[in-house]
């Protein structure tokens, strides 16, 4: 049977289930959002004089919670509209509605009875062929199919996802005895490829993979710091980004977590499992005093952490009382920060003899057994469980490439002269005369399955830019990019500068890959697999030049850069640039022009000069404008004002894009420009798309005049920043900076409706911008923004 899901129905409307339906809607999926039905009327209702047989009263639930889903921070939706393909309902009137949907997903409360009860009404409405999965975090999969039709038992499996459902990327699929393997096989599909998850297969075991081993590692970590007499500051300032973990290390991530919620997952293994592991997922006593004072984390507003005139303060676990939060600090963090590599600092940490190797090690250590106990029971082999640790948790490397990274054969002898056993995984490891879970020949990442290595398993969509350069080469490389043959005609122009800046070596590469493409391939791609796409010029250096007045030198980069981004835009062969995470002010610059853009659904795009005293000098005033001309469907009439205002609002206040879909409504993507949800597709999307214009005969756009406000645009212009000013929003040096905008804008000293070429306005724009960076004001913005790394209002 072929499986498609155009429908889906989510049933219970808390947290998760309104974050899973929220998600769906983002990628275009309808979705019925049932609750039960309240037992009593709010006064508000009773204020309308509605009864509890009222729709609106029945539905409030569901209802109220999609609501929720617009003021909810971090945002579940993509764009606001989105919130259009949500239907609230209830779970009486409306299970008869399940019979029109292709997905059912259960998230109501963790009770076996009541999740069987609920099923057993389902499996009555549900038409044959219809998937039924369970978000459950914990309960046997095995235990709630029982009792089912054969059909249901076919099409019931675990999915379990990870809060907040559109961020994090783990997407833990548990199949039943009964689930039928092309299901599994298409969930799995469909989990990559259109909820843009990384999806691991887990055995109907406590917690599956990632809640396991993250809620034992958390427990022990609680475990010795208590006894070796750390504070929980201490504990987070190294448990952190040190160590490849994320910011929220483990005392804020549990804050935000919530910490009935982690109990509640702790005390589920707890009740499942006996002995010395038993053990260890109890909470200690002082957490359980924790949830007794409501104290549960961000949620109730304070936990571990609580804000007291704004300072940070930690909870003490012997007094439960609030103290200053405290740093751990000592030599081996130093010399970790010297290192390259997440690899390499790990190993000087984890054997350093001060209190920070003490603490990592102590917690590791425990944390890595326990992995390797457990692989073949609640996975089928260590990339699964590696990888439900680095999407679900945030780590940069899974227990088992953690366990690389410090040396097997000599973190196992440490082990051994502190008593512990060596896991029988990890014995048949060393037995077979190899020291690492890993290894890479050519290019290809193997694993260890407890005899031989087996090759990583790799989606075709899934383009690993290092492993891929290792195997291909590059075509050629300076010190900001490099370019590479992706094969079948398509060529990827990689930024690999620090923090992806653009400077005079990215610039020459553009050029050079334009050319190249032009004589030997069919198109070209310009994206990376760094932390974000591009975060805009190189500030560092534009301030050094501005503070030396080397206004020439300046003028040569501005010119150099703008004929760059002309070369992108009427290059023969289409360019098509890849953004994702920050697309920032010349990171947006290099996009606007491309031919096409595919842009991550997590994409941040704005330009945001404006915030360093500037405004975009690459072209990206005229090329925002462009878009913005272009985007007005067929037969509608142009308001030039109207669009100038419009972008003149974006660039003024530097407004930067939630999401690829919102800036496409800020119409930095147009309508026919891509979005990929599953964030690794996105160098594999962005070649199909520059091998789907080649193939349909690209032609490079016309040279056209465009249409300008002139000086009656400017003065509207004018009227507006000056209005800003007048209300408070911007300051007196914002003004100077919004006249010189509008100026670029507006055409500049010409009549309305006016049609100027591209390399006039480029010439503005080259002008403003020098004379800003020559202000004292602007180069004090930017020593700021490269020192606090944010804006400053002087």
């Amino acid at each position: 049977m072929a499986y498609q899901i155009k429908k889906a129905a989510v049933l219970g409307s808390g947290v998760m289930g309104s974050g899973i339906a929220a998600h769906l809607a983002n990628i275009g999926i309808p979705v019925l959002l049932l609750d039960i039905v309240p037992r009593e009327l709010t006064e508000a209702e009773q204020g309308k004089g509605l009864s509890l047989e009222d729709k609106a009263v029945r539905n409030r639930i569901a209802s109220t919670s999609i609501q929720k889903l617009l003021k909810q921070k971090p945002a579940p939706l993509t764009a606001k509209k989105n919130l259009q393909l949500i239907t609230p309902g209830n779970l009486e009137d409306d299970l008869e509605k399940l019979k029109d949907v292709d997905w059912i997903i259960e998230v109501i409360v963790e009770n076996l009875d009541v999740k069987k009860s609920l099923y057993e009404k389902i499996d009555a409405v549900r038409k044959p062929g219809t998937i039924i999965t369970s978000n459950t975090s914990g309960i046997s999969i095995n235990a709630m199919a029982e009792g089912r039709s054969e059909d249901f038992g076919k099409h019931f499996l675990g999915t379990h996802f990870f809060n907040p459902p559109r961020y994090l990327k783990l997407l833990e699929v548990i199949p039943a005895n009964t689930t039928a393997p092309e299901v599994v096989e298409f969930m799995v599909k469909f989990g990559e490829d259109r909820l843009g998850k990384g999806v691991v297969i887990a055995k109907d075991t406590p917690n599956f993979i990632a809640n396991r081993i993250g809620t034992y590692g958390l427990l022990v970590t609680l475990r010795e710091m208590q006894s070796r007499g750390y504070s929980i500051g201490e504990v987070d300032s190294v448990t952190g980004p040190l160590i490849g973990r994320p910011k929220s290390a483990t005392f804020r991530t549990l804050d935000v977590v919530g910490l009935d919620t982690f109990m509640h997952v702790a005390k589920n293994v707890y009740d499942q499992t006996s002995g010395d592991e038993q053990k260890v997922f109890e909470a200690p006593e002082f957490m359980k005093k924790m949830v007794e004072n409501g104290w549960l984390g961000a949620k109730s507003g304070q936990g571990f952490f609580v804000k007291k005139d704004k300072e940070i303060h930690e909870l003490d676990p012997e007094t439960l009382e609030y103290r200053p939060a405290g740093k751990l600090k000592t030599p081996s963090q130093e010399m970790a920060k010297q290192q390259k590599g997440l690899s390499a600092k790990m190993k000087t940490l984890v054997y350093a003899e001060d209190r920070t190797g003490e603490l990592l090690w102590s917690i590791l250590s425990p944390t890595l057994r326990y992995s390797a106990e457990l692989n073949g029971e609640i996975a089928d082999d260590i990339v699964a469980i590696d990888n439900a640790m680095k999407w679900g948790f945030g780590w940069q490397q899974g227990p088992f490439e953690t366990w690389d990274a410090i040396g097997v054969q000599k973190s196992v002898e440490k082990m051994k002269q502190e008593g512990h056993e060596t896991p029988v995984f990890v014995q048949q490891l060393l037995d077979s005369g190899n020291e690492s879970f890993y290894k890479e020949e050519n290019g290809d990442l193997y694993f260890f399955d407890g005899t031989d290595y087996k090759p990583v398993p790799v989606n075709e969509k899934v383009i690993d830019l290092k492993r891929y350069k290792k195997k291909h080469g590059v075509i050629k490389s300076n010190s900001g990019a490099s370019l590479i043959d992706l094969g079948d005609g398509i060529a990827l122009l990689e930024f690999h500068s620090r923090s992806n800046a653009i400077g005079l070596d990215i610039m020459q590469m553009i050029n050079f890959a334009v050319d190249e493409v032009e004589k030997n391939f069919k198109g070209l791609v310009i994206g990376n697999q760094g932390k974000n796409f591009c975060v805009g010029a190189n500030l560092g250096m534009i301030l050094m030049e501005a503070q030396d007045d080397n206004i020439f030198e300046l003028d040569f980069t501005i010119k150099t850069f703008q004929n760059a981004m002309m070369k992108i835009k009427y290059s023969p062969k289409p360019v098509v640039a890849a953004p994702f995470g920050m697309s920032l002010g010349g990171g947006a610059e290099v996009a606007l022009p491309a031919a096409h853009i595919q842009a991550s659904m997590e994409t941040y795009m704005g330009l945001v000069e404006a915030g360093v005293g500037l405004i975009p000098g690459g072209g990206g005033n005229k090329e925002l404008y462009i878009k913005h001309l272009k985007g007005l469907p067929n037969g509608v009439n142009v308001d030039l004002q109207n669009i100038a205002s419009n972008v003149f609002e974006s660039i003024a206040m530097a407004k930067v894009s939630t999401s690829a879909e919102e800036a496409r409504e800020n119409n930095f993507l147009n309508f026919v420009d891509g979005i990929s949800v599953n964030s690794d597709h996105l160098i594999y999307d962005a070649k199909q798309a520059a091998l789907a214009l080649y193939e349909n005969g690209y032609q490079a756009p016309l040279r056209e005049k465009i249409p300008v406000t002139g000086e009656p645009g400017y003065a509207t212009l004018l009227l507006g920043a000056q209005g800003m000013l007048s209300s408070g929003y911007i300051s007196e040096y914002d003004l100077k900076i919004a006249k010189k905008l509008a100026y670029v804008l507006s055409g500049g000293k010409l009549p309305y409706g006016t049609k100027v070429d591209e390399q006039y306005l480029l010439d503005l724009e080259r002008e403003a911008f020098l004379s800003l960076v020559a202000e004292p004001k602007t180069q004090q913005r930017m020593q700021h923004m490269l020192v606090k790394g944010k804006p400053l209002r002087n």
